[in-house]
């Protein structure tokens, strides 16, 4: 792994004002794409009324999902390569092409092309978004922001299908794309005005083959589930064709990856139990999660009769269940340690609700399928927390950051199978049930048959048969994925515990660990991540702490004037009162006091507006970042497994985190000493 020299890869100083600004624009992206995961699923039924093709309804998520993977693999490579703000822009512009022509689709197929297109940018943005903020957020705030940020993610994930309804109801589904047209217009503004140009001085490498064949094959895959005994039987030559050209593929990846010089995921993580373990469940909770999401308003607008946007809210009770267990597993986590049992249990809850859900009909009250919803919305929360920090608790640092993407990938590859296999177990028991139904209520218009608002105009007797159809159909996809759930709950046990380390319960509390959204796989940035989460967890003046265990005859006041030469010496060459003082936005005669006082201590020189440190204050410049390296050594020397080259990669990257909180330090004592 190359290093790139320090001067390079220096964070860029901003105001608090402008890094709150880039802050909110990274949100604004955020918001976006994850919201588009799920907003159209309580629009579903009212687009199939209007554009037909409801064989392929689980297209409109899934192509995005599908798209979303691939870009979320790729668009951090591009973003070293030419610049995460460019690539950010350029994946908001994608998103907005794709929101605009979904908006104005004229046919399914239209839409799911959209979608695909609106997914690649999504896809972009969520990356891109989650490395501005290691780009720009001091690290001694930063475990704050990405919890702010993976709860924007999770809570949006959860609460787009209200949002879906509403515009349905009240505009049209189409609002539900062009609404993003303003937002991302306004994000782009903000970028361009707000956001600093970074790029990595190490050029990546990047597993081309390798990301076609898992995309092209993890589509076939797809494609053959949602056509098979829908568009074609099972035992046709396009299915069986698909499900071979799938095996073909993605054997040849599995090759690719075994000789790629940096493959996407590399295949000996599987060696390792734990992550062969956490990818299988976190597939599954992809599985459960986005499947029952897209489903459920179909059930409870065609089954209940609720306008679409009451089935979002109707819905809430598995989101209050899935946030509720997700933040409460994270803080037992946190505190005792042990996380073995919360998948095993999730697993099994997951599996009971998924059962207690295709139960549900015409006759059950809406306080029962609450309660059905809420306990598999508590089951998938409880899984949901610790995958993430049980893979980063095992793996060898130096694999740190593919391992914990690698699992992500599951998550986000089984979203798009259970959506996809969702809609094939739907569409296959659809057809049949309303042609039953539609001979035992002969009079029923076939418009009704298709939208929900039609069918709720109907008398009680005539539209009851139909209405027991979809009940029924959705009954029969929800009790066909409780195997999966319980093959889930058998891969569990398997699950080893491993004690965790601090920066692993430094993690565990945060929500948005547990929703992690697409995060990058370089290892540095996901060590950057684990302490910035253990720095959020120390609380209170971490930097005097140092100053005080470092045994500096240094007040406050001049390690933050020593820290102040120092950075600008490292990173620009130069250091003057006047560029301290523009920085801070104060007049250099308010501070020339205390760099006179540090001066006159034998620490530092003041020649003029030059700046600059003698003998003995570089001394102390050292002896403060060899604290700060040893208060990390103690919480992270476990991730490295005892090789040389390893030991050798973790004390660069400790050298260059404990230089960057030193100088990120000086807002802290400013604040308390200056």
């Amino acid at each position: 792994m190359t290093t790139a020299t320090p001067a390079t890869t220096a964070p860029p100083v901003l105001s608090r004002r402008r890094t709150n600004l880039v802050f909110v624009t990274i949100v604004l992206g955020m918001l976006l794409a994850a919201l588009d995961q799920t907003i159209v699923s309580t629009a579903l039924p009212t687009i199939v009324a209007d554009l037909g093709g409801g064989g392929h309804m689980a297209w409109v998520v899934t192509a995005y999902l599908l798209a979303e993977t691939v870009a979320t693999v790729l668009v951090g490579k591009f973003g070293d390569l030419f610049g995460r703000k460019v690539v950010f822009q350029l994946s908001a512009v994608v998103f907005t092409a794709g929101s605009v022509f979904a908006g104005a689709a004229g046919s399914m197929a239209m839409l799911i092309a959209a979608r695909a297109v609106q997914g690649a940018g999504g896809g972009g943005l969520m990356v891109t978004a989650m490395a501005l903020i290691a780009d720009v957020i001091p690290l001694r705030e930063r475990g704050r922001y990405q919890g702010a940020l993976g709860a924007v993610f999770g809570v949006t994930t959860v609460v787009g299908p209200t949002l879906g309804g509403v515009f349905t109801d009240h505009a049209t589904w189409r609002w539900c794309f062009y609404v993003n047209v303003p937002v991302a217009v306004v994000m782009v503004v903000m970028a361009a005005r707000t956001i600093p140009v970074v790029r990595s001085a190490v050029r990546p490498v990047i597993d081309y083959l390798g990301i076609a064949l898992v995309a092209a094959g993890a589509s076939a895959l797809v494609l053959g589930l949602e056509w098979g005994g829908n568009t074609y039987a099972w035992g046709s030559a396009v299915i069986v064709g698909l499900f071979a050209g799938a095996v073909v593929l993605l054997t040849g990846f599995v090759l690719v990856e075994l000789r790629a010089r940096e493959p996407m995921l590399p295949m000996h993580l599987f060696r390792n139990p734990v992550f062969t373990v956490c990818s299988l469940l976190s597939f599954i909770v992809g599985f459960a999660m986005l499947g029952a999401l897209t489903y459920l308003p179909t059930y409870l607008q065609y089954v209940d009769g609720v306008s679409a946007t009451m089935s979002g809210v109707r819905a809430l009770p598995m989101v209050a269940g899935l946030l509720g267990a997700s933040m409460v597993s994270g803080i037992v986590i946190s505190r005792t340690g042990r996380y073995r049992w919360f998948p095993v249990a999730g697993m099994a809850v997951m599996a009971l609700g998924l059962f207690l859900m295709s139960t549900m009909g015409a006759s059950t009250g809406a306080w029962l399928e609450s309660l059905y919803m809420f306990v598999l919305g508590a089951g998938i929360g409880l899984a949901m927390q610790v995958l993430t920090i049980a893979v980063q608790n095992t793996v060898p640092y130096h694999e740190l950051g593919t391992a914990t993407s690698g699992v992500t990938f599951f998550r986000t590859l089984g979203s798009s199978f259970g959506t996809a296999i969702f809609g094939t177990l739907y569409s296959n028991r659809l057809k049949p049930n309303l042609e039953e139904a539609l001979l035992r209520s002969p009079g029923v218009p076939p418009s009704a048959v298709v939208s929900p608002q039609r069918l709720a105009a109907l008398p009680p007797a005539q539209a009851r048969p139909v209405v027991d159809a979809y009940a029924e159909t959705v009954n029969y996809v929800f009790l066909w994925v409780v195997p999966v759930a319980l093959a889930g709950f058998v891969a569990a046990w398997f699950l080893k515990e491993v004690p965790l380390r601090d920066s692993a319960r430094a993690g565990a509390a945060d929500m948005g660990e547990g929703f992690a959204a697409p995060d990058s796989a370089e290892a540095e940035r996901q060590l950057e991540r684990a302490v910035a989460g253990m720095l959020r967890k120390a609380g209170g003046p971490v930097g005097r702490q140092m100053l005080a265990e470092s045994g500096s005859p240094l007040d406050p006041a001049e390690a933050w004037t020593l820290g102040q030469i120092h950075w600008r010496l490292r990173v620009r060459g130069e250091a003057t009162l006047s560029s301290v003082a523009a920085a801070h936005r104060m007049p250099p005669e308010a501070l020339e006091p205390v760099f006179v006082r540090t001066a006159g201590a034998g620490y530092a020189r003041v020649d003029g507006d030059v700046l600059s440190l003698t003998p003995a204050g570089e001394a102390e410049i050292e002896r403060l970042a060899a604290t700060w390296r040893s208060w990390l050594a103690d919480r992270l020397d476990d991730w490295d497994p005892g090789a040389p080259e390893d030991r050798a990669r973790l004390d660069r990257a400790l050298d260059a985190l404990a230089a960057r909180l030193l100088e990120e330090s000086e807002e802290e004592d400013e604040r308390v000493g200056v």
